[in-house]
């Protein structure tokens, strides 16, 4: 017998849909009900391998962390990674199966995936009590609607009840909830209970009589208000929600342990992927993270990092016009600290040959680590274990480079000389022990009185982080509403809202 389901949809990307269906997880996780996250097909140059070497979306992991199980393929059977404006790398069941345009992709390729779809979300829904969906940017994108595979097609060809998710704090959230239920046709209505207000400022009283005009114009109720949080946008998936000027995320607000800040640069390069990877940074108290992009934001850091990309020889072009490899060669030069992760590292080295990734063929790089570069067609994905710095240490690969280490000394899989490091290890600064031993060295080589905080663990705050998602449901939403969705489906005899879908 199949377990119960819900999609959570939203009126645009970036409603919130990814920590709505992660605070929805970890409150069901909390009642001891077994649940797992889903979701069909995800866009995101933000990923991870799980432990049998399967390549998901970041935030899949992060729902899976929520429910407290192991994040598996079938949680993201069809992943998509942009490698430009029209075009992707198609990953299905976690292992990469060729370049499509986004033509190539919406003209065929997207509705023959439909039965793997069904497939995996059937088998989760046979071994879990509940499996919470997240949609795709809207479910109201009629131009998409006959091939969808991740919004309406799946809660249609499942059964499955829709939640949609408005962010207020946008703006015209009432327009929106309205809008999108009124461009769906008469069958997709039928699977649309009702709505969640994200991210709302203020008294909710004064937002209750918009609710209930909303539920007279559309017959639906709102299972809930979620307040605005600030400092929980995890693991997110399209795109940077910070300006590039701006410090990363809302980091633990703490003294630094030391007598002075570390402030670190990553820099914005084109295609910039898991870029979680200075979470662990930020998450330290005194050190500063910000993301750059001009050679004079890089004068006073103590850290440059330069981080993982789907494009290594677009970056290393978007570096050289930007002024920025100079400036990166000549920090590298004076001995002051620079750390290249994946794509940053293999940029930092002597050549590359590139006959996969752009096609560019041989690349010279910015020559500050003895490193040569090939790239080839079968995609690295590992969950290596090593030691670095006296510190045992955890991460996670991705990617086709393939790298010949000519000299320097060994760290993690690259190597160091000087100030500079560079690594293929995505991951490796949420091993505090190793994150703590780093920033000491880095410190000392800048010239620092900075002190690593002796008890910041990374995993005990993203559960923290977790942990007030789930609150958000617990205490904000209609919790005994939404599990009746989730066990027994949408209430029937919604009203059909004119229009509908266009024919």
């Amino acid at each position: 017998m199949s377990g119960g389901g819900l999609l959570v949809a939203g009126t645009t990307s970036d409603a919130g849909k990814s920590v709505v269906t992660a605070g929805i997880c970890r409150w069901l996780a909390r009642q001891g009900v077994k649940v797992a996250p889903f979701k069909a097909q995800n866009m995101s140059l933000n990923s991870f391998v799980t432990r049998e070497g399967a390549e998901i979306g970041r935030a899949q992991a992060m729902q899976a962390q929520a429910c407290r199980v192991e994040p598996t393929a079938l949680m993201n059977p069809v992943l998509l990674k942009p490698g430009g404006d029209r075009s992707s790398q198609v990953v299905l069941m976690g292992r990469p199966v060729g370049e499509m345009s986004a033509r190539g992709y919406h003209g065929g390729r997207q509705e023959s995936l439909l039965g793997t779809v069904l497939d995996c979300l059937e088998r989760l829904r046979s071994e879990y009590d509940a499996v919470i969906c997240e949609g795709a940017g809207s479910p109201a994108e009629i131009n998409l609607r006959r091939t969808d595979i991740v919004n309406m097609g799946v809660a249609r060809n499942a059964g499955l009840p829709v939640l949609v998710v408005g962010d207020i704090d946008r703006g015209g959230v009432f327009a929106s909830f309205f809008g999108t239920v009124a461009l769906l046709s008469p069958e997709d209505q039928e699977l649309v209970a009702g709505f969640l207000v994200n991210k709302f400022r203020g008294d909710v009283s004064l937002l209750e009589p918009g609710l209930e005009m909303l539920h007279g114009l559309t017959g639906r109720h709102t299972y809930g208000v979620l307040p605005f949080r600030h400092g929980l946008g995890i693991d997110e998936e399209d795109g940077l929600r910070v300006s590039l000027r701006g410090a990363v995320r809302e980091s633990v607000v703490a003294p630094p342990a030391g007598e002075e800040v570390l402030r670190v640069a990553v820099c914005a390069v084109p295609l910039m992927s898991n870029f979680t990877d200075v979470d662990a940074l930020a998450a330290e108290p005194g050190v500063v993270v910000r993301f750059v992009d001009r050679p004079d934001e890089l004068a006073d850091a103590d850290l440059v990092v330069v981080p993982g990309t789907r494009g290594t020889v677009k970056a290393l072009r978007w570096l050289r016009e930007r002024g920025l490899a100079d400036a990166l060669v000549r920090r590298a030069a004076e001995g002051r600290p620079l750390l290249g992760i994946c794509g940053g590292f293999q940029l930092l080295g002597e050549h590359i040959e590139d006959d996969v990734e752009s096609r560019a063929g041989h690349v010279d790089g910015l020559g500050v680590l003895p490193v040569r570069v090939r790239f080839a067609r079968e995609k690295t994905l590992a969950r290596p274990v090593g030691e670095a710095l006296g510190e045992r240490v955890e991460g996670y690969e991705i990617h086709h480079g393939v790298a010949e280490v000519l000299g320097g000394d060994a760290f993690l899989d690259g190597c160091r000389v000087g100030g500079t490091w560079g690594t293929h290890w995505h991951g490796a600064l949420e091993s505090d022990g190793f994150r703590r031993a780093f920033l000491r060295a880095v410190a000392a080589r800048a010239g620092r009185r900075f002190v690593p905080a002796p008890d910041t663990s990374f995993a005990a705050l993203r559960e923290e982080q977790l942990d007030q998602l789930g609150d958000l449901i617990d205490q904000h939403a209609d919790t005994d509403a939404l599990w009746r969705l989730i066990e027994s489906g949408a209430p029937r005899g919604l009203p059909f809202i004119p229009p509908g879908a266009p024919a």
